[in-house]
């Protein structure tokens, strides 16, 4: 083969059966004699529970069994953290069923099962829960104060707090030229995948074996967590990744739900299933982004940043469950972005309040401190009479600086380096391609009937998170190989990227190759889908896994053909050849002929498995530019032209980090403008509908495109690529709310929260005009 693969954008393998309706995600798990189960959930944001009957229940036609905490007391455990643990946070960890007491609405407090969902369903009304009323906290600003507490033992909401920075902030603010703080905020609202969550179990009391059908974006973490709940080795536990539509992060946690589906299969002896509907999954899945911020800077008389500070809190809800220590970790990380700022100070708190517990989503922390610091570089350029774009330019990181040093800015985490990259060079081709200086000239302009703005928005995107990945290559009796990884999928196109990089690596045409993800069947271990990691690690894992095969073959060559070894003989063009005379010593039908049709979870013969360790991350450069227009007499906002630039150092397939990009920057609008998850005083989630709770439809932001460079290719792993999944949305806030800022100069108008629903964005306008004494 001449042709590489890597490279190509070639259309995902896997559309084909999506498409035409022959997915299989979890509801079409069916098993025999499968049951149903329904979750009983607290009603209230904090209360006692005074006592739970569940007799009527019990008496209704069809079902089983109801199961409260005092049937999993004696096995259940509290749900571990896996990612990013900051001090003090194991204190606050969520059993996976509320027993005296519940800390927010959707906790759950019982499970009905019965013959069918339908039966579940009216038998859940029937179970009563004697309540007795706490105050709730629902802003972690009072929460921080603790005059209530959400965790009695405890005595105190603070779940986390400390402080990270480097260098000698007080120097930097005491000889600077100018200094700004601004106050900002970044609403609670997460994903809402197309697809709620879900799981059947099915338990093999013989076998003394556990089968977990659903969706898990880290299997082999959360058959480890499921095991343990269940005094089971790992090796009597199988998760089993079906089709899945959608995660963004929300899929990464071990919920409750986990736990309590394979508890209630075990114990009735019977396959049980549990279908999320929309109303359960807005209230219980993790909630993300909200987090409040004062952050201050200090600049010299030549415009270069010479500190930043900042006071970070982040609400994290009534629980520490699997990822809440991202948003505020990353989120301090990540506050300096791609500006070379040599002193930096950052106390951080993560909050616990009456509301659902947090998680990742889609570029936590990054978003929130993009927002953050984008927004008041435009505050300080404005001010100091800087243009905002050569303020940028006074500061990115230079070239010549790589790998750069940006600090240890997480607690445990070690030192934070920036691999490769030209950002300046990366910054220009992004306002060139824009048409930025163009457009900005319009910036404040009333042009048929609407105020016009451009805003931009730097960042920095960490990828590829270790400390390894697997994957395991078969040859079949056809000549076909089959490729299993560790990377679970949730829509990336896995089953295309990684048949791209195994046909390279081994050389063997695309189509000759089958993808398996995503269950703990396939491989000895694995680490699945999150942090942007799948192409880094999973295709390195691939690649690494390819070369090993190469190796396999020349020896069976060499075996077959009365060989003493495979010295002198290549691997090309899918045969073994002698690299004297170029010889063919065995074609691969020969190699795959007589092999045993072996199962996939089988090692064959012919069978390479194979570990990629690494602990360097990738990072990745980028901005994203908009285009805005804003009516004035309605403050209707309309999105003129968006686009996000990035340099991803090696793309495995253009189309799907095309695709990626573009749904990620909806996605990141969407943030913006629209989703938002509100509570009331008492902790009642008011926006639990799609009546309420706001999402894009296909024509709110038709007019997005993305710019995708291959200007520095990682030195950390073989391929030369950083991932790709998460650049798209982070800098939309900071690029839109700039935008929006730009357009409504006349008024002063300065965004420092978000949303910039229409509702709050028509009220900043009003409140400008009347500072102004404008009707």
């Amino acid at each position: 083969m001449s042709d590489t693969m890597i490279g190509r954008a070639v259309e995902r393998s896997e559309d084909t059966r999506l498409l035409t309706g022959r997915g299989r995600y979890v509801d079409d798990v069916k098993r025999p004699g499968m049951l149903h189960a329904v979750v009983v959930r607290s009603p209230m944001a904090h209360a006692t529970v005074l006592s739970i009957d569940a007799s009527a229940a019990l008496e209704l036609p069809g079902v089983v069994k109801v199961i409260t905490y005092a049937d999993i007391a004696a096995l259940a455990k509290a749900i571990p953290q896996r990612t990013c643990p900051l001090p003090g946070m194991e204190n606050f960890l969520q059993m996976p069923m509320a027993d005296q007491v519940v800390r927010y609405v959707g906790e759950p407090v019982a499970m009905v099962i019965a013959e069918n969902r339908y039966i579940a369903e009216d038998a859940a009304e029937l179970v009563y829960v004697d309540y007795d009323g706490l105050d709730a906290v629902v802003d972690a600003r009072d929460a921080a104060q603790n005059k209530v507490v959400v965790h009695a033992a405890q005595g105190t909401n603070v779940a986390s707090a400390y402080r990270v920075g480097r260098g000698d902030i007080e120097a930097a603010f005491r000889n600077a030229h100018y200094t700004r703080k601004e106050s900002f905020y970044v609403h609670r609202h997460s994903a809402v995948p197309l697809e709620t969550r879900g799981l059947v179990a099915e338990w093999d009391a013989n076998a003394q074996h556990m089968s977990v059908w659903g969706a898990g974006k880290v299997p082999f973490a959360n058959r480890g967590i499921l095991a343990d709940m269940l005094g089971l080795p790992n090796t009597q536990v199988d998760m089993i990744e079906v089709d899945v539509g959608g995660s963004f992060g929300v899929r990464g946690d071990f919920y409750p739900e986990d736990f309590l589906v394979p508890f209630a299969a075990q114990q009735i002896g019977r396959p049980v299933k549990w279908i999320e509907d929309r109303r359960e999954n807005l209230m219980a899945m993790n909630h993300s982004r909200e987090m409040h911020c004062e952050l201050e800077i200090a600049v010299d008389r030549d415009g270069r940043i010479q500190g930043m500070r900042g006071k970070v809190m982040g609400d994290i809800g009534a629980y520490v469950r699997t990822n809440p220590g991202v948003m505020a970790g990353k989120g301090t990380q990540f506050m300096q972005g791609a500006y070379a700022i040599p002193n930096l100070d950052f106390d951080v708190c993560a909050i616990i309040t009456n509301k659902t517990p947090a998680g990742t989503y889609r570029g936590p922390g990054r978003y929130e401190s993009c927002f953050f610091r984008e927004r008041l570089m435009d505050i300080v350029a404005g001010e100091m009479g800087i243009d905002p774009i050569e303020f940028r330019r006074k500061n990115l990181i230079r070239a010549d600086q790589m790998p750069y040093d940006a600090g240890a800015l997480v607690p445990g985490q070690g030192t934070t380096i920036y691999d490769s990259g030209n950002y300046p060079e990366v910054f220009e081709r992004g306002l060139a391609h824009f048409s930025y200086a163009e457009l900005a000239q319009r910036n404040g302009q009333l042009i048929d009937g609407k105020l016009h703005g451009v805003g931009l928005a730097c960042f920095t995107e960490s990828t590829g998170g270790g400390p390894g990945e697997h994957a395991r290559i078969e040859l079949r009796q056809d000549g076909s190989f089959d490729l299993f990884v560790g990377s679970s999928s949730a829509g990336q196109g896995h089953e295309t990227s990684m048949a791209q990089v195994l046909a390279d690596s081994l050389n063997v045409p695309f189509a000759s190759i089958r993808v398996h993800h995503g269950s703990t069947t396939y491989l000895k271990q694995g680490f699945g889908a999150y942090h942007s990691r799948s192409a880094v690690m999973g295709g390195s894992a691939v690649h690494k896994a390819g070369q090993d095969m190469v190796r396999t073959l020349l020896a069976r060559a060499a075996s077959l053909k009365g060989l003493p070894d495979a010295q002198g003989l290549a691997w090309r063009d899918g045969q073994v050849m002698r690299e004297s005379d170029g010889g063919v010593v065995a074609t691969l039908a020969e190699l795959s002929a007589g092999l045993p049709d072996c199962g996939h979870e089988a090692h064959g013969p012919v069978s390479v498995e194979t570990s990629f360790m690494n602990d360097k991350l990738t990072f990745t450069f980028g901005l994203q530019l908009a285009h805005v227009s804003v009516d004035p007499k309605t403050a209707q906002v309309k999105v003129e032209k968006f686009l996000c630039v990035e340099d991803v150092g090696r793309m495995i397939n253009p189309l799907i980090v095309h695709g990626q990009t573009i749904g990620a920057a909806v996605q990141g609008m969407g943030g913006t403008f629209l989703d938002e998850f509100i509570y009331d005083e008492d902790g009642q989630l008011t926006t639990g509908t799609f009546a309420d709770y706001l999402l894009p439809v296909s024509t709110d932001f038709e007019h997005v495109d993305a710019l995708t460079l291959e200007l520095s290719p990682s030195p950390s792993n073989p391929l030369g690529v950083k991932g790709a999944g998460e650049g798209g949305i982070i800098g939309t806030g900071g690029a839109l709310a700039n935008a929006v800022c730009n357009a409504l100069s006349g008024l002063s108008v300065s965004v420092t929260r978000l949303p910039m629903s229409l509702d709050r964005l028509a009220a900043t306008m009003r409140e400008a005009r009347a500072a102004k004494g404008l009707a």
